[in-house]
């Protein structure tokens, strides 16, 4: 007797067996998978960064009302009228020397400060604790604390000269808006020279040692090794840290506002601070947009300048 293979298994293992996906659909799979898990992010900033963007730049251009809404083309008179006023330039000089001072300030000590906490020594990690509190806490507090601390009647700076003998009676550290802004200027400073640290910090840490090691065999000092391999080598670390500094210090709102509120009569405001005043204390919100148009075209204007003159500076290094 002949047996008979029964073909109904195999048809129903061929059918059972998967098919392969045709190359063309993976290859384009591929090409837009990335544009897929950043499209999330993408329709974020679209909804959270642009649209209000956008908004500044058409509330800066039109005639506003009180109620917020748009009444036309003004022919920029919302600019002219912004620049036309003498506090703008008042304000204006003091953002240019609150920004340059802070940065370049706190990126100096911030450097000096990471090279100490490079070196191994003996409580390093609580160190680095304490140098992060003034970062970590909220701007509002750090400048009440400041307002405290430099206060005439009850403040601890009069309280620790006194107790150390060095004053007899308390002096008045906030004489006149020049020392009020220049207080500011010093609370910035510290809440600012963290961040720089800990920046310059892991550019620091990303270094070979065999670098130093070699430049010590050629007998290169210390200040021959802080110039030739250290500064070169924490040179991207130190451009973040200063375009990211330019940008959050320039818009910083919390210090001027809890210290002084920018009075009196605009001497120690600055753009942030005075486009705040304009847009809801004297319900001038076209003229607050304009202000809010120039100084993100300063500071757009200035970034790329230093990026562009940090980066072909580093090519031409290399």
């Amino acid at each position: 007797m002949s047996t008979k293979t029964p073909a109904a298994p195999a048809q129903q293992q061929a059918q059972a067996a998967p098919r392969l996906p045709n190359p063309g659909s993976r290859k384009l799979f591929r090409a837009i998978e990335p544009y897929i898990w950043i499209a999330p992010s993408i329709i974020l900033m679209a909804i959270f960064i642009v649209t209000p963007i956008v908004k500044v730049f058409q509330l800066s251009m039109n005639k506003v009302t009180r109620a917020g809404k748009l009444k036309g083309f003004n022919n920029f008179e919302n600019f002219t009228s912004v620049i036309k006023d003498p506090a703008f330039a008042v304000v204006l000089k003091n953002t240019i020397l609150w920004t340059i001072a802070v940065v370049v300030i706190s990126t100096v000590l911030g450097f000096i400060l990471a090279l100490i906490l490079n070196n191994e020594f003996k409580g390093r990690k609580i160190a680095r604790a304490i140098v992060v509190f003034p970062w970590a806490t909220t701007l509002v507090i750090q400048a009440s604390a400041w307002k405290f601390i430099v206060n005439t009647d009850y403040g601890t700076l009069n309280a620790l000269l006194k107790s150390l003998g060095i004053i007899d009676a308390s002096v008045n550290w906030t004489p006149n808006p020049t020392a009020w802004f220049t207080w500011e200027i010093a609370c910035g400073i510290f809440v600012t020279i963290p961040f720089v640290c800990f920046c310059v910090l892991s550019g620091l840490q990303s270094i070979d040692a065999s670098y130093y090691e070699a430049a010590t065999v050629d007998g290169a000092g210390y200040f021959q090794k802080l110039f030739k391999i250290t500064l070169p080598l924490v040179k991207s670390s130190l451009t973040v840290s200063t375009v990211l500094n330019i940008i959050y210090v320039f818009n910083s709102f919390p210090i001027i506002w809890t210290m002084t509120k920018g009075d009196p009569a605009n001497r120690t405001d600055t753009l942030v601070t005075y486009l705040y005043k304009l847009a809801f204390y004297n319900g001038k919100q076209g003229e607050a947009s304009a202000v809010s148009v120039i100084g993100f075209l300063i500071l757009l204007i200035c970034a790329s300048v230093y990026m562009v003159y940090t980066l072909r500076k580093g090519d031409e290094d290399l």
